[in-house]
């Protein structure tokens, strides 16, 4: 890791991503993607408690990185608590997010230090770093780690009041601006308390904002990104998929050499012929305790092969579960690399909240997906995945809602047919076609996304004499 220093380098760009793995990791991948050009120096802000994360991923790299204190005494939040996974409740995130803004004095003055700032990339939720880059006359591009078209629907639905009013939440709306997408209110997650303040707060700063930087790639969502440019703004930007930002994956000096269980179980399917489902919901959802145990018998039911990671290191998925399935089944409790085990020869289908990440990761990794969204803007993610890209199943609830609860025999069926069945065939044809698209668009020199981060960067220093 360098020191900071960019006096040799045409750009020195600024990253800044929420403390939360989802919203890191995309931005340090971002980072690497920069790297791969010659004239750019990197610099990273976060707390003290996630540096190690970072230190690591970005071992191999020239990029630096600059702490900043955390604030201490916030109502509600526990002591040393860094980042979002820690809480013991999601419903501390407005909180937690909110109180980042204590940082933006320090933030403010590393930037009075640093060499010249060619462009601050900051996630949606740290808003108030807007104004810290207006005070140094620095572009700020916004990172929102989902798609456009859930940004797009969710603008376009909400400007024209369609969550309000009488009618049922599971009333199909068709959606202005896009008359073939349709909609319910419980697509949506509606504000409360202090995520009002805090919505308001980032809805202010993006809209004001120089642009979006999209983990996407515009030959995916070209219907939505040209619709956002032309209606809406700041311009979006798709330089994605950030997962496919390291060319060529080896071991890193701080991977370990000898392979996880998990590994050498996927390893061991292969031998054996089968096929794996895998199965996670990422590190905010909040599975209930009878959910879980619904999983597992369907799971059990299913007969299907199944790497199935969890969160809940307490949870019972019922006696004898684990003994029963060990020879087609295995739990997973500790943090996993999720694009190694989808980029699995073994993994043929993944059992996903549809958080964007890891729909881009199946994407890439060819791998279908069968759709159980739980929060925030997952349930349009997942009609991203079913309905347009047309590359994943919808589990089935019991009362066919968006967010109901899914019975073991719902879930049985589902697996069966995205593992086995003709509809699984299908999009398991469609996600090779997207996943060759993604590829092709982040080749180096000829890719849209290469291609357009060249047009990000010839703009972004240009304006640095006009901004």
């Amino acid at each position: 890791m360098n020191s900071i220093s960019s006096q040799s380098h045409s750009h020195h760009v600024v990253l800044f991503p929420f403390m939360a793995k989802g919203h890191t990791i995309p931005i340090l991948y971002f980072a690497r993607l920069l790297l791969r050009r010659p004239s750019i120096s990197v610099t990273v802000f976060t707390t003290p408690a996630n540096r190690h994360f970072i230190s690591e991923f970005l071992a191999d790299t020239t990029a630096s990185i600059i702490d900043l204190p955390f604030p201490q005494n916030i109502p509600e939040i526990p002591p040393g608590i860094e980042t979002t996974h820690k809480l013991p409740s999601m419903s501390l995130f407005p909180s937690f997010a909110l109180a980042t803004q204590l940082i933006q004095k320090d933030f403010e003055r590393a930037l009075q230090i640093l060499p010249r700032v060619s462009f601050l990339v900051s996630d949606v939720f740290l808003w108030w770093t807007l104004e810290s880059a207006n005070k140094f006359n620095i572009p700020r591009f916004v990172f929102y780690g989902t798609c456009k078209y859930s940004v797009c629907v969710e603008r376009s639905v909400t400007w024209n009041g369609l969550l309000v009013g009488p009618g049922s939440d599971d009333e199909l709306i068709t959606v202005p601006g896009f008359p073939w997408i349709k909609v319910t209110r419980r697509d949506f997650d509606e504000p409360k308390g202090s995520e009002v303040d805090l919505m308001k707060a980032v809805v202010s700063s993006v809209a004001n904002s120089y642009g979006f930087i999209l983990n996407s790639f515009y030959e995916l969502e070209h219907v939505f990104v040209d619709y956002w440019n032309s209606h809406y703004g700041p311009k979006a930007w798709c330089v994605g998929p950030f997962c496919l930002a390291d060319p060529q994956r080896v071991n890193r000096p701080e991977e370990p050499q000898e392979k996880t269980t998990w590994k050498q179980w996927l390893d061991h399917k292969i031998d054996q012929g089968g096929s794996v489902l895998y199965i996670a919901f990422g590190t905010h959802a909040e599975i209930s305790i009878e959910q879980i145990k619904e999983i597992a018998i369907g799971l059990e039911k299913s007969g299907v092969n199944f790497l199935w990671v969890i969160r809940n290191i307490e949870a019972e998925l019922g006696q004898g579960f684990e003994e029963r399935v060990k020879e087609r089944g295995i739990v997973v409790r500790d943090w996993v690399d999720q694009r190694e085990i989808l980029e699995h020869e073994s993994v043929q289908g993944f059992l996903s909240h549809c958080g964007w990440n890891s729909v881009l990761e199946s994407v890439c990794a060819g791998v279908p997906i069968l759709a159980w969204p739980v929060m925030a803007e997952q349930p349009l993610t997942a009609r991203m995945v079913v309905e347009e890209m047309k590359v994943g199943l919808r589990v089935e609830t019991c009362d066919g809602s968006v967010r109901g609860f899914v019975k073991w025999e719902g879930l049985k069926k589902m697996v069966k047919e995205l593992m086995e069945g003709e509809m699984g065939k299908e999009v398991r044809n469609n996600v090779k076609v997207i996943a060759d698209m993604a590829k092709k668009a982040m080749e180096e020199n000829n890719g849209s996304s290469w291609c357009t981060l060249d047009l990000l960067l010839d703009e972004t220093s240009q304006s640095q004499r006009v901004y």
